[in-house]
């Protein structure tokens, strides 16, 4: 018949610590029924009595004095690590692995982690931005951002804030080859396309038309795995861009980009922080109250309806 060796054996030293298979019982949070049929078991299995037994006493016999010197050192050390686990859980300190996309994150990420770190100076972070999708538990990560859609099942996934798609461009670009005034126009312009960096393959842009989502495929005048460089490129002139509205809020709101085809923003997607069970460390639960605290609906990273219909003023009206 198979038994739990090691709640057995726990039983069976705490016995023999006070004296009394019943107070065992009582230390374990078990019935006296469940503490005797432990202890009768591990004898089976052992092959040998462990205690001389009479209604009111017990005593260790050799073979039980022999094997509770054997197993009590490996008991105390088991002790210790259970001990010295749930105390970590409840420390905010330690190691806290954390995941999130590289490009557009930075500037989310920083402020979060400065303030985290100041307020929480014996965590290590271990920052990990890749923007392919990983795995959390082959990687180990406490706290996960991921940009798109929600996280798969498995993890607490909460959405911080909307993530925009605003098609931009510089005054500079404008000021030479004029701006688009609907999708279809966007054929004669120089346009970026990202690059897929789990498939490789250029994505279509994603525009609202009404209150539906349309792929809208482009002939890339520019096609790039990296939002920084897409970025660049758009801030020097050289092409129309759809850009996150994390990287372009600071720069439309400094007049150094414009949004176009205004209607055809969408904001579909999200950015999430994730974590893998309500049991995670303190320290991770705590990146996690704080992110929230400081990231959700957080107009920094948002345009609002005000802000982009007020952009293309500061052009003039004959430049759009």
């Amino acid at each position: 018949m198979p038994i739990n060796e090691l709640r057995a054996i726990t039983i069976f030293a705490r016995a023999a610590e006070l004296g009394s298979l019943r107070q065992a019982a009582m230390a374990q949070g078990i019935s006296p029924q469940a503490a005797s049929q432990a202890l009768a078991q591990l004898e089976q299995f052992l092959g040998v009595r462990l205690f001389h037994r009479t209604t009111r006493n017990m005593a260790l016999t050799d073979a039980g004095q022999q094997f509770l010197e054997a197993a009590q050192p490996g008991l105390l050390t088991l002790q210790k690590a259970v001990q010295g686990v749930r105390r970590a859980r409840e420390e905010i300190a330690g190691p806290l692995r954390i995941a999130g996309p590289r490009s557009t994150f930075l500037s989310v990420l920083q402020p979060v982690l400065e303030a985290f770190c100041a307020r929480y100076p014996d965590v290590q972070p271990d920052v990990q931005l890749d923007d392919r999708i990983g795995n959390w538990v082959m990687d180990r990560i406490d706290v996960g951002f991921r940009s798109g859609t929600s996280p798969a099942e498995g993890v607490i996934a909460r959405r911080l804030f909307p993530l925009q798609l605003v098609i931009c461009a510089a005054p500079e670009y404008i000021a030479r080859h004029g701006a688009p005034a609907s999708l279809a126009d966007l054929a004669a312009h120089r346009c970026s396309v990202y690059r897929h960096p789990n498939t490789g393959k250029p994505m279509p842009w994603s525009v609202r038309v009404g209150d539906s989502l349309v792929e809208q495929h482009l002939a890339p005048a520019l096609c790039t795995n990296d939002m920084d460089l897409e970025l660049q490129a758009t801030l020097a002139g050289q092409v129309v861009a759809q850009i996150t509205g994390v990287m372009a809020a600071p720069h439309v709101r400094a007049g150094r980009l414009v949004p176009l085809l205004r209607e055809h923003a969408s904001d579909h997607l999200g950015l999430y922080i994730y974590y893998g069970s309500r049991t995670a460390p303190l320290r991770a639960r705590a990146f996690v109250e704080l992110a929230v605290e400081r990231l959700l609906d957080s107009p920094l990273y948002m345009l609002s309806a005000q802000e982009l219909e007020a952009a293309p003023d500061r052009l003039g009206p004959s430049a759009i």
